[in-house]
């Protein structure tokens, strides 16, 4: 039995039983304004299971683009540490950095990043580019994602050629070249269409049921955190409530209510 068919007919058990791939210990971050120090993120716990969806739900400024940052290395925390595996990140190595978002990490933004002098094929082989590890075999999982997510008639287009929902298809697919133990996505569907939007949503579903690759999700739609097996509320800087859910799409109702009773 595979671990899709595992999770499929345990939902919530299956993960319990998964390895922990993310474990986020008293994570905390302040910013400087002026004399001022403006606490983001206050000894946040959180753990993401390997194969589990989490998204997370929080007022805009309550840290979820810090905590995703903190996670790629692309930002440093203050205090507390994050462990990806068998590795804790060090923070004041940025080889050691570097090398994690190129092999360990992948990365979705809400405005895409995609390179405009690359064509669609030449955005999603950039990871093996810089990595000088661009071969027939490399070329070939290209594709393979390029069909996965429906962008194989734009494989010679430029971004500006492109509609935003496009790219962020194109900037999915560059994010999982690399077959990462972990998916970050900072609001992946808040640039584009309800249509597209639920084509991401299934993309990163499929990603966790059958990549294995955990997924981390920052998410303002009740809508789309419905995909997850787990939607953890951020407030005040840590981790304030969370609800299971059983690795399939679920009604949204819960999520607007924990919103509402969580005044987020």
């Amino acid at each position: 039995m595979t671990a899709a068919e595992s999770k499929g007919q345990t939902g919530v058990e299956f993960i319990r039983m998964a390895p922990t791939l993310l474990k986020i210990s008293n994570l905390s971050k302040c910013y400087r304004l002026g004399s001022s120090n403006i606490p983001v993120l206050e000894r946040l716990q959180l753990r993401v299971a390997a194969t589990e969806m989490v998204a997370i739900m929080g007022p805009s400024g309550s840290g979820k683009t810090t905590l995703l940052n903190c996670i790629s290395g692309i930002d440093a925390p203050d205090s507390g540490s994050v462990r990806l595996g068998d590795r804790t990140i060090d923070y004041t190595s940025e080889v050691e950095r570097t090398r994690l978002r190129r092999h360990h990490i992948g990365m979705v933004f809400q405005f895409f990043n995609l390179i405009p002098t690359l064509t669609v094929e030449e955005n999603v082989r950039l990871p093996f580019l810089i990595a000088k590890e661009d071969n027939p075999q490399r070329l070939n999982r290209v594709q393979s994602l390029l069909q996965e997510v429906g962008m194989t008639q734009r494989l010679h287009h430029f971004p500006s050629q492109l509609s935003g929902g496009e790219m962020q298809l194109v900037s999915i697919a560059r994010a999982l070249v690399h077959a990462p133990e972990l998916l970050l996505a900072d609001e992946p569907t808040g640039n584009v269409n309800p249509q597209v939007g639920r084509s991401i949503m299934r993309i990163l579903r499929n990603t966790t049921a059958h990549a294995g690759t955990g997924v981390l999700m920052a998410t303002h739609s009740p809508e789309h955190a419905a995909w997850a097996d787990r939607v953890c509320f951020l407030k005040d800087g840590a981790i304030c409530a969370e609800i299971e859910q059983h690795g399939e799409v679920q009604n949204a109702a819960r999520i607007h209510g924990k919103l509402l009773e969580l005044g987020i």
